[in-house]
């Protein structure tokens, strides 16, 4: 099965091009104040007029309270809500009530013992995503951290709901990602950046094209 590929955290037309020409089946924007790639309602529906047919959109929210959400969804259509806080399985069934779009839920992952929540999760999510759990200090989001967890973690594991894998990621290790754990989606966000919060077109191409054979 090819390799479905998302590039999160997109703020300008230049980048959501790349991402979209160079085969991108998911894009994704940031509606989260602290996050370097957070972006306003308004320029993420500018941009979400020009994802083609296809390409399916994702809005990212961290602990969101509905009358945010409905700020922002009421302005940007999405494929897909995706929640990347400390979201619990009755609040993952509440936003879907409420906004009737399907939801991934992330699942902040350091060891073993990480991996537990995601059965009780998949219950009501639509999809998982792995991420590395954020570092321990003040300063850390809850992704685009550019850390990777234990990928052996994910080998031979499988789950009753699609699922991504996240954290760390970049042109140089998503095929040995992809080998590793067996995903078949993976999502991608400061590994492709030459600053913080600022996406490369040259780095999107070449994580593409480093999964496009597997």
């Amino acid at each position: 099965m090819p390799v479905s590929v998302k590039i999160c955290g997109l703020t300008e037309p230049e980048t959501l091009h790349a991402a979209v020409s160079g085969g991108a089946r998911y894009v994704g924007f940031v509606f989260y104040p602290p996050s370097p790639r957070s972006i306003a309602p308004s320029m993420a529906a500018e941009l979400a007029r020009l994802v083609p047919t296809g390409v399916r959109t994702v809005g990212l929210f961290v602990d969101p309270d509905d009358d945010f959400l409905e700020h922002v969804v009421s302005q940007v259509p999405f494929d897909l809500i995706q929640l990347h806080g400390k979201e619990t399985p009755r609040r993952i069934a509440e936003v879907k009530a409420a906004f009737n779009i399907p939801v991934m839920k992330a699942i902040k992952v350091g060891g073993p013992e990480d991996l537990a929540a995601a059965l009780e999760i998949a219950e009501v999510a639509d999809r998982l995503l792995f991420d590395a759990k954020p570092p321990a200090k003040v300063s850390a989001l809850p992704g685009g951290n550019g850390i990777a967890f234990d990928w052996t973690l994910l080998a031979g594991r499988s789950w009753p709901k699609p699922w991504m894998l996240s954290g760390g990621l970049k042109p140089e290790n998503a095929a040995e990602a992809v080998r590793t754990t067996g995903a078949t989606a993976l999502d991608v966000s400061s590994g492709v950046e030459d600053r913080p919060g600022h996406k490369d077109p040259a780095l999107i191409r070449r994580f593409l094209d480093s999964v496009a054979g597997l």
